[in-house]
């Protein structure tokens, strides 16, 4: 059975060609960065050159670029070192409702140490309103972070119209880009952002990496010590493997970029179509337009969003409940509910996210299984039974 892999926004796969710029970093070239010698600079510059990549994309300077563990890591180091080295200014962070838990669990281990925290409701769309923002913010706000879009309903936020607004006050501004780098435009001017953090398996790189975009001048105090790597902001050793493999593996998404935006979105919407046309009492997720190209999200009425996952599965079709963080949970998604479901909704919720290898033709097979497994599962719902009544 052909296999349909269609939950890009959790992880995927490594682009073979950035396998290929790995390898000789386990093998020939596997010195330590910080060593002096010939194998030591080898395998220095190589990190340097995959500063400087991240860095073009991303219209910084290679040294605003910090290498991490991942997005997780980026998010806890920009909320959790802004907060230390700002915390003689204020202690008030806002952000939203519907960030990634690597945002909102930071934040409240941040409130557990004193700081106050406002958590902004988003609309039906799960978007924010930048003049919520506006009126959030006190004289003691030291940091806003708002997520550049939203990995579950594939929201994008008006980043730019908040940043206008935040560094009009002098605050910190950081967007959890982590569903949008190599996907999307993050220029960080554009986006007017002084922190930014990104992942490479979400773009095709390996799992394990990710960096954190540090505008000059803003500070922030690190959470690990030991050496003295990435100027002192950062310590450990350098993952070389995986630093090569985000620098290739962002260059080639930044590469395909305009193709591959206008592909994914005729076939996401596609698939909403069809879902949504085809299947009665379904209910798309997230702002029609205004969301990611690959994204389609949708709340079917009558049925658990678990039963189609296993069931999609044994079809040959991946995809998700919501996001991969949340997916082992009994609670509903607090995006979801963010954004007014009803409990009962969002737990019959589907997310489908689209890749590089997604074809139009797996795309209608979904549409030809979907239905029926749609029907078996309602007809053994009696509120579904009484619906119909």
């Amino acid at each position: 059975m052909k296999r349909i892999y269609m939950d890009h926004a959790a992880t995927t796969p490594t682009d073979p060609e950035v396998v290929r710029a790995m390898l000789p970093f386990w093998t020939d070239v596997f010195g330590n960065p910080s060593s002096v010698h010939q194998e030591g600079r080898e395998a220095g510059r190589a990190v340097e050159e995959a500063r400087s990549t991240v860095a073009e994309v991303l219209g910084a300077r290679p040294e605003e670029i910090v290498f991490t563990a991942g997005g997780t890591e980026s998010d806890n180091l920009a909320l959790k070192g802004v907060a230390d080295a700002k915390k003689d200014r204020g202690h008030h962070i806002i952000t939203s409702k519907i960030e990634h838990h690597a945002v909102l669990e930071t934040c409240r281990f941040l409130e557990g140490k004193g700081f106050h925290v406002t958590y902004l409701d988003v609309d039906d769309r799960g978007s924010v309103d930048p003049e919520a923002v506006q009126r959030a913010i006190t004289d003691e706000t030291i940091l806003v972070s708002i997520m550049h879009a939203n990995n579950e309903i594939g929201t994008i936020q008006p980043i730019a119209a908040i940043g206008r607004i935040v560094r009009e006050r002098g605050i910190v501004f950081h967007t959890d880009a982590v569903q949008t780098a190599g996907h999307l435009a993050t220029k960080v001017d554009e986006l007017d952002v002084d922190l930014l953090s990104l992942s490479a398996h979400k773009l095709y790189g390996p799992k394990g990496v990710g960096a954190l975009y540090i505008r000059k001048g803003t500070k922030i105090t690190p959470f690990l010590h030991g050496g003295e790597q990435e100027r002192r902001r950062r310590a450990s050793t350098h993952n070389v493997p995986g630093i090569v493999g985000l620098g290739r593996a962002i260059a080639l998404a930044e590469a395909r970029r305009e193709v591959e935006g206008p592909r994914l979105t005729a076939l996401r919407d596609r698939l909403i179509a069809g879902i949504v046309g085809g299947i009665e009492h379904t209910v798309l997720n997230g702002d029609p337009r205004g969301r990611l190209p690959s994204n389609v999200s949708v709340a079917i009425a009558f049925v658990e969003g678990e039963s189609l996952v296993l069931s999609l599965d044994m079809e040959g079709i991946a995809c998700a409940t919501g996001s991969a963080c949340t997916s082992q949970s009994l609670e509903p998604s607090h995006v979801l509910i963010g954004i007014g479901l009803s409990h009962e909704l969002a737990h019959g919720t589907l997310r489908f996210s689209l890749g590089r290898h997604t074809t139009e033709e797996d795309v209608d097979h979904v549409l030809a299984v979907l239905p029926g497994i749609v029907a078996r599962l309602r007809a053994m719902s009696p509120l579904y039974q009484k619906e119909k009544k």
